[in-house]
């Protein structure tokens, strides 16, 4: 019963992910930003992302109580896309776009953390939980694709993003309410995760590999719309990538029980360089879809190997936090630097821009060849016992 209620809840925060990643840019364009805006607001928030996380996550972590901060947040996230409709021009679209992802960049890691901890304390298999998000992500993709083929308007996406809220909303009420003992003082989670070695060496590495996707994330169904790509087609090339990840996620625990995290990232990483060369040399359907698969490596090995790591490496009451860094830095920091940057670079080379990001992905590995050199398999950070691998 709790795997069924996690999972419809990642069906439902999975909907607005759906509509955001591959049309938002779509949308802002609709309002007359151009790319080097596109790229600033995008990477607003992911910014936001930096603080939000770490703001709400400790006081989730000191109560012991998870459920009712996603709840909140889930609900503010909707209000602030209310906002948008009233918003116009640069500036204001700015302003409430770091509301906006104030509440949704802190609702997912405290989603996260909530069930990493029904994987350690009821046995769950994490991948067979989170790949319900992934079928969502895709199902979403691929419908509004379609919508949007048929001529019903790029206005009608904000629409969709209000409504998707509202669902989240509603799911966030169905969640179990896990509760750990209190950590104790206030920035001590903080303060040993961010002293340790293995952890900063991780946190490096996921942030250089998923960052890497920002152009993708940021310029691929522009770019795509801009060769001839039908908005149909355009859905299937990011369904494709997702029904990758959901193979991946299916047999994550296996994956990650023979691989382990380090090893995971390195994948990740070799997977990242073929991407991105590939789609910075072609445009072509076929290619497009040969490495649309890759991104079972390129996002779903970083995102399983993380998991993986926090479910291994950090103690019980410091998950949220470690889920909330992992976020803000991986998914907020690094990501916004590197959507800033994008931006630029697609406005003066085109699809090349994707080699910056195979750059990236390489770094990345790098890192990750330290952390396996540096991190044994198994080692909690805080001296206690693992829970069970995800």
């Amino acid at each position: 019963m709790i795997a069924l209620r996690l999972a419809l809840f990642y069906v439902v925060c999975f909907l607005p992910i759906g509509i955001q990643m591959p049309f938002w840019p779509v949308w802002l364009a609709f309002r007359g930003m151009g790319p080097a805006e596109i790229g600033i607001l995008l990477a607003a928030t992911n910014v936001t992302r930096i603080f939000a996380g770490p703001a709400f996550a400790p006081f989730a972590d000191r109560a012991g109580r998870r459920k009712q901060f996603i709840v909140g947040t889930a609900a503010g996230a909707l209000a602030a896309y209310l906002l948008f409709s009233f918003a116009e021009g640069f500036w204001p679209l700015l302003a409430v776009t770091v509301l906006a992802a104030l509440f949704s960049a802190a609702m997912f890691p405290l989603a996260e953390s909530l069930t990493v901890l029904a994987v350690r304390t009821h046995g769950l298999n994490y991948g067979r939980v989170r790949l319900w998000g992934s079928v969502s992500f895709m199902a979403t993709a691929i419908l509004v694709g379609r919508a949007l083929g048929a001529g019903v308007g790029e206005g009608l996406i904000l629409t969709l993003m209000i409504g998707a809220f509202a669902l989240t909303t509603a799911g966030s009420l169905g969640l179990p309410d896990m509760r750990t003992p209190p950590a104790q003082g206030a920035h001590a989670p903080l303060r040993l995760l961010l002293g340790s070695r293995p952890f900063a060496l991780f946190l490096i590495a996921a942030s250089l590999l998923q960052a890497s996707h920002a152009v993708y994330y940021g310029f691929s169904t522009l770019h795509w719309r801009s060769v001839g790509h039908p908005d149909e087609w355009i859905g299937a090339f990011w369904a494709e990538g997702v029904v990758a990840e959901i193979v991946l996620f299916a047999v994550a625990a296996q994956v990650a029980q023979r691989l382990g995290p380090a090893r995971l990232l390195l994948l990740a990483a070799a997977g990242g360089v073929v991407r991105w060369v590939v789609l910075g040399a072609t445009d072509q359907w076929a290619a497009i879809v040969v490495v649309q698969a890759l991104h079972a490596a390129t996002f779903g090995a970083t995102h399983v190997a993380a998991m993986h790591f926090i479910a291994r490496a950090v103690p019980p009451d410091m998950v949220t936090t470690a889920q909330s860094l992992y976020f803000s830095l991986a998914a907020g920091g690094a990501t916004a630097l590197f959507m800033v940057a994008s931006g630029w670079l697609y406005e003066a080379f085109g699809p090349h821009a994707y080699f910056a990001m195979a750059l990236a992905s390489a770094a990345g590995g790098a890192v990750a060849l330290v952390l396996a050199r540096l991190w044994r398999e198994g080692v909690s950070l805080g001296g206690t016992t693992p829970g069970p691998g995800v």
